[in-house]
């Protein structure tokens, strides 16, 4: 399996773990703001293979916790789950960043037991998705189906929206609140601009607006907060 970047050491991707995070090319989605777009591509060029960083967490071990996969979508690579079992088998966590588009495969990835904390993006509201992931007309009941098999599930999980005034407003959040009801934690993450972003113009709301948006939301589930919010 191609790896395509390796951030050897974070505190922030994985909640309360000391962890290393794995990026994997190739996505379904063209979301206008997307962080990591030059990852879209499953043929980017690759900087390791599987087993060069099965050696590398060789190195690690007692030093991290956990291992992070993100992309791009992790869920699109079929020999994904082959290497977890092999970085679980050393004795690390896995985490897994997820779109949400793949229901059955992340229901196989946790009735494996193969994660142990998941973070899926919510997009936006229903209505809206389509827009937001840059594939109008999109169909968001996979989107749905994901997020009932989490709230369903055992493992440590959330649920996180970025967030930025050409897509989002009140009415995104309101139906947003009734998608994750009685879920166990969600975030709401200040759009940060980048380079690497293939939207130019995208701009973020302030603080205090993005509380207000999270004032929606808190009644319906458990645990709510800001990210990237000073």
């Amino acid at each position: 399996m191609n790896i395509h970047g390796l951030q050897k050491m974070t505190l922030l991707d994985f909640p309360g773990k000391v962890a290393c995070t794995v990026f994997l090319g190739g996505c379904d989605m063209r979301c206008p703001f997307c962080h990591n777009f030059e990852l879209v591509d499953m043929n980017a060029p690759a900087i390791m293979d599987d087993q060069e960083l099965l050696r590398f967490l060789g190195g690690r071990v007692g030093l991290l916790d956990g291992v992070a996969f993100t992309g791009g979508e992790p869920l699109l690579r079929n020999d994904l789950g082959d290497v977890i079992r092999k970085i679980r088998d050393m004795g690390f966590l896995i985490k897994l960043d997820t779109n949400g588009n793949h229901p059955d495969r992340l229901k196989e990835f946790l009735d494996e037991g193969l994660v142990d904390y998941v973070a899926m993006d919510v997009k936006n509201s229903r209505a809206r998705y389509g827009e937001t992931i840059g594939l109008p007309g999109f169909d968001t009941s996979n989107i749905e189906e994901s997020i009932r098999i989490l709230k369903e599930s055992n493992v440590e999980y959330e649920f996180r929206t970025t967030v930025m005034r050409e897509y989002h407003d009140e009415d995104s959040f309101k139906d947003i609140a009734q998608m994750i009801s009685g879920a166990k934690n969600y975030y709401i993450q200040c759009f940060i601009d980048r380079d690497t972003v293939p939207t130019e113009g995208l701009s973020a709301y302030t603080a205090d607006e993005l509380r207000g948006f999270l004032e929606i939301v808190k009644p319906y589930v458990e645990n709510a907060g800001l990210r990237g919010v000073d």
